[in-house]
């Protein structure tokens, strides 16, 4: 089990907080709020209320110990960074930092952070792809111009078997599971019917999947 650090319960950091105790992950907390702190208690291993920028915290929290920290602070950015610094200097094995701009990220690049990251402008960007690609649910891109997505059926294609519609023949798709209300069809066949309203799981190109998305 993969200890992880996280410093900071914001939105941000909160939010990843649970992500990794629901995928296993021992979670030690740090925040400076009580309140955030008690409420978090139960969702994480460890939750402690402190200041990252105090070393002896975070030698007692167990911070060296992390296979990873994240530094997930945002409105305070010199207590970010120098939580980070704190981290570097008691030599804890992978530093993740998060930054609120350009320059910001660059003092953190400076000062020793593994990995530095723009949550915002991410956010963002993976939002904007969905909106110009039509991906009306989500998408993940997992290597460059290529992802899994998902999108609603188009209604050209109800009524049809995944193999009449030419998904694969016509767009070089996979789809890789159907959703609708009343169930879900993990790795379909050829013969599985498209019903109106469903939501398809597609592995492709992106422009592949852009193409598609434009019959929608």
């Amino acid at each position: 089990m993969k200890r992880i650090g996280v410093i900071g319960a914001g939105r941000f950091g909160e939010a990843l907080a649970e992500s990794l105790s629901r995928k296993g992950a021992e979670v030690i907390l740090l925040d400076i709020n009580r309140d955030t702190v008690q409420r978090m208690a139960e969702l994480v291993s460890k939750a402690l209320q402190g200041d990252g920028t105090d070393m002896n915290v975070l030698i007692e929290a167990g911070f060296r110990e992390c296979d990873a920290s994240v530094v997930a602070i945002g409105s305070n950015m010199e207590g970010n960074i120098l939580t980070a610094v704190n981290l570097k200097e008691l030599k804890a094995p992978f530093v993740v930092a998060r930054a609120t701009s350009d320059t910001h990220g660059k003092v953190l690049e400076r000062v020793g952070a593994d990995l530095v990251i723009y949550p915002y402008r991410e956010r963002a960007q993976r939002l904007a792809k969905s909106l110009v690609d039509n991906f009306i649910l989500d998408h993940l891109e997992i290597a460059d111009g290529v992802s899994v997505a998902e999108l609603k059926a188009p209604e050209e294609f109800a009524g049809k078997s995944l193999m009449e519609t030419k998904i694969r023949q016509i767009y070089g798709i996979t789809v890789l599971a159907i959703k609708r209300d009343s169930k879900n069809i993990i790795s379909p066949t050829g013969e599985d019917i498209i019903e109106k309203g469903d939501i398809l799981f597609l592995f492709g190109h992106d422009k592949k999947l852009q193409a598609l998305s434009q019959k929608v």
